[in-house]
C-alpha cells in the first residue's frame, strides 16, 4: 500500500517549511493563544490539504520553482482545516481528535472557540495579503461553506428523510469545498487557462467528497485507536452518513431507531447491527470510488510529471484507507 509520506516526497521539503511557518505565522502575542497553536500544528495531522495543494503547484509548473504565493496559500489552507477542526470538536463535544485531547478538553470551550476564531482572522488577514481578488473570493467561500455544512449537519440530526444528495452537498460544504477551492486557487496563482483551473477545482471537489465517504465508512469500520477518536461517533449524535442512508433504504426499521433517537435499551448496538447486516457500507464504497475515479479523471489536463503521479496516487490513497 502507497503510504501517505511517500505520496508527498515531491514536497517533503516544502511541508517541512510549512509546519516551521504555521507556528511562527500564529504569532506569539498570548501565551495561550501560542500553546493552542502548538498544540494543534502538534498533533500528527498528515497535512493531506497542504500537501495537495504544494503538488499541484509543482505539477501546474514543472520544471519551475513554486511561487511565495503557493506557498502561503498552503499555510493558509492548513490554517481554514485546523480552526474549523477546533469548532467542529466544540460543538461535538469531542474529547480527542488524532488520540490527542481537542483544545477545548485542554483549554476550555471559551478559549478554544476563540482559538477558532483567531486562527480564521489570520488566515483571512495572509489571504488578503496575497493581493489577488479571486483567490481572496474562493478562500473566503470556504470559510462561509464550512459554517453553511456545520449548519446544515447541526439542522438534520436524526432527520430520516435525508437524501444522499443532501449528505453530498453537507460533506461538499464541511470537507470538499477546502480542498476544491485551494485547488482551484493553485491554478489562478500559476496562471493556467481557465479549463485547466476548473478542472483543478472538480478535481478536488471530487477527491474531498472520496475522502469524505471514507471516513464515513471507517466510523463504521475501525477501532476507537484506529480512528483517534470514538467509533460510531456521528450516528450515536445523529449525524447520518452514506452506510446509514444506505442501509435505511434497505432496513426500513433502522429508520425506526433512528428517529427515536436511540431512546431504549439496545436501540443503538441493533442500529449497528442493522447497518453491517445491510448492504451501506458497500454502497458507501461504490460512492467513494466513483468519486475518487472523478477526480483522477480531471487530471488529464496536466502534463505528466512526479507531482502529477502523486496527486493520481493520490486518490488511490483515499480508496486504500478502507483496506
Amino acid at each position: 500500500m502507497t503510504s501517505v509520506t511517500s505520496l508527498f516526497a515531491p514536497v517533503e521539503t516544502d511541508l517541512d517549511l510549512l509546519a516551521q511557518n504555521l507556528k511562527g505565522l500564529v504569532g506569539a502575542r498570548h501565551p495561550i493563544l501560542s500553546a493552542a497553536a502548538e498544540h494543534l500544528f502538534g498533533a500528527g495531522g498528515k497535512r493531506i490539504r497542504p500537501a495537495i495543494v504544494l503538488l499541484l503547484a509543482r505539477a501546474t509548473l514543472p520544471g519551475q520553482e513554486i511561487s511565495a504565493k503557493h506557498r502561503r496559500l498552503a499555510e493558509i489552507t492548513e490554517m481554514i482545516h485546523t480552526a474549523s477542526l477546533v469548532h467542529d470538536d466544540v460543538v461535538d463535544e469531542a474529547s480527542v481528535r488524532r488520540g490527542v485531547p481537542t483544545v477545548h478538553s485542554s483549554f476550555g470551550n471559551r478559549i478554544a472557540v476563540l482559538a477558532g476564531d483567531f486562527l480564521f482572522a489570520q488566515a483571512s488577514w495572509y489571504l488578503a495579503n496575497l493581493d489577488n481578488l479571486r483567490v481572496v473570493k474562493l478562500l473566503s467561500q470556504v470559510i462561509m461553506d464550512l459554517a453553511e455544512g456545520e449548519i446544515q449537519q447541526g439542522l438534520n440530526r436524526f432527520d430520516t428523510s435525508l437524501s444522499i444528495d443532501a449528505y453530498l452537498e453537507k460533506s461538499y460544504f464541511k470537507t470538499a469545498s477546502l480542498i476544491a477551492n485551494s485547488a482551484k486557487a493553485v491554478g489562478v496563482l500559476s496562471g493556467m487557462a481557465e479549463n485547466t483551473i476548473n478542472q483543478l477545482y472538480a478535481y478536488g471537489r471530487h477527491l474531498g467528497l472520496a475522502f469524505q465517504v471514507v471516513d464515513d465508512i471507517l466510523d463504521f469500520t475501525s477501532s476507537d485507536q484506529v480512528l483517534g477518536k470514538p467509533a460510531c461517533a456521528d450516528l450515536r449524535s445523529g449525524n447520518l452518513t452514506a452506510p446509514v442512508l444506505y442501509a435505511m433504504a434497505e432496513h426500513p426499521s433502522l429508520a425506526a431507531l433512528i428517529e427515536r433517537e436511540f431512546s431504549q435499551s439496545h436501540d443503538f448496538e441493533q442500529a449497528i447491527d442493522l447497518i453491517h447486516s445491510s448492504n451501506g457500507i458497500a454502497k458507501a464504497r461504490e460512492l467513494a470510488a466513483q468519486q475518487a475515479e472523478a477526480a483522477v479523471t480531471c487530471l488529464q489536463v496536466l502534463p505528466p510529471s512526479v507531482p502529477h503521479q502523486a496527486l493520481l496516487d493520490m486518490a488511490d490513497y483515499v480508496l486504500r484507507r478502507l483496506s
